[in-house]
């Protein structure tokens, strides 16, 4: 911790333990390069010295005053007349950040972002802009977090992707908020051809009410796009998450899973659609849920949707509640109802569906670990 305060002296040390929540970590070896958020101030921002010349990263109002053309790609994927949630981002943008990774950059350790707010009944809109440029590969940690002691917050969050020909890029976004926040991502992505679009959301932490709906379109041949969410929600949070894949280009593919779980009085709607425009494309969705309560719900909405003879779109969806007899099970060897109970749920979150690099395996692992107190 001290490490990290030394690297970012500016921000107070009781803000960089929050931002730890969600994959705030030093620099130097571990992140690429840094990105940080509160409210609608830039805080800090850096490239690890390794990596310059490799990548760009700024607040996206810097990108907009550095290259004109950063204009044209805002509002490309996602449409600012959506709904009131783009509609209000559009009008009064508050930041948010420009990443760039260079024309064949592999870069070996993630990007990390983070923001923040700090104000109670504070509305943070962001817009972020994110290009992988071809044959780049790059990994983005991106966390979002409320300070301690703010308890009602809004956020709204635009993120517009662009990936280009043969280039990878590995997104995840972890939700650390407090039970009166209400939340609004809006993403989209586009994808040229041979590309990879690894979208991972996380969110373990109650949250009074988040709709989030990404997409990414698969125009390029060959171009894949595969979206993963972990979603764990109790008290009276309301969480309605899914994701979407236009599948444009010839032998395009997509895969959408959903690993959820609903406890006392909660509500979860899982969502996911596959679109297939081209007839060797081919899609496939999964959604599973868990109840842990008698009054928690989850819904499960698959949609299909073939327009060209030849897709191949699948889907399965299954919710249910923890088994009696792997609760006995458990419980014969030993553990309480408690402990039986939590080594099933941490099963059932397996982190390994999400085909993360090692490093990003190892920090979401340890991010499970620190949810025991949240299965009883």
């Amino acid at each position: 911790m001290c490490k990290l305060q030394d690297k970012l002296k500016s921000i107070p040390a009781k803000l960089l333990k929050e931002a730890e929540n969600v994959g705030m970590e030093q620099e130097g070896p571990g992140r690429s390069a840094t990105y940080f958020q509160t409210d609608h101030q830039q805080a800090y921002t850096s490239i690890n010295r390794i990596y310059k010349g490799k990548l760009e990263i700024m607040d996206i109002r810097d990108a907009l005053k550095k290259y004109p053309w950063v204009k044209k790609l805002m509002w490309k994927t996602v449409d600012k007349d959506k709904d009131e949630y783009t509609k209000a981002a559009a009008d009064m943008p508050g930041g948010g950040y420009f990443i760039r990774v260079l024309k064949g950059q592999k870069l070996s350790v993630p990007i990390q972002s983070c923001l923040m707010i700090t104000n109670e009944s504070f509305r943070q809109k962001v817009h972020n802009i994110i290009i992988a440029e071809e044959g780049s590969e790059a990994n983005i940690i991106t966390g979002c977090v409320q300070e301690h002691n703010v308890r009602i917050a809004e956020h709204i969050g635009i993120s517009e992707f662009f990936i280009k020909k043969n280039a990878k890029l590995n997104f995840t976004m972890i939700h650390n908020w407090k039970k009166d926040t209400k939340v609004r991502p809006r993403s989209a992505a586009v994808q040229d051809d041979n590309s990879t679009f690894i979208s991972n959301y996380i969110c373990l932490r109650p949250v009074k009410d988040l709709q989030m709906y990404p997409a990414s379109l698969c125009k390029g041949k060959g171009s894949t796009a595969r979206f993963t969410s972990l979603l764990y929600a109790y008290e009276n949070s309301l969480i309605d998450v899914g994701s979407k894949a236009v599948l444009e280009g010839d032998e395009s593919r997509a895969e959408i899973i959903s690993r959820v779980i609903a406890r006392d009085s909660s509500t979860i709607y899982s969502r996911g659609m596959l679109v297939g425009n081209n007839s060797k494309s081919k899609g496939h969705l999964e959604c599973s849920g868990l109840l842990l309560g008698r009054e928690a719900r989850v819904i499960a909405v698959p949609e299909l949707e073939g327009n060209s003879y030849g897709s191949d779109l699948s889907h399965e969806a299954a919710v249910g509640k923890i088994a009696d007899k792997e609760l006995m099970y458990l419980m014969s060897r030993g553990l309480s109802e408690e402990e039986a109970t939590s080594v099933i749920i941490r099963g059932f979150l397996d982190t390994k569906i999400f085909g993360l690099p090692e490093h990003l395996q190892k920090y979401i692992s340890s991010l499970m670990d620190q949810m025991k107190y949240a299965t009883g």
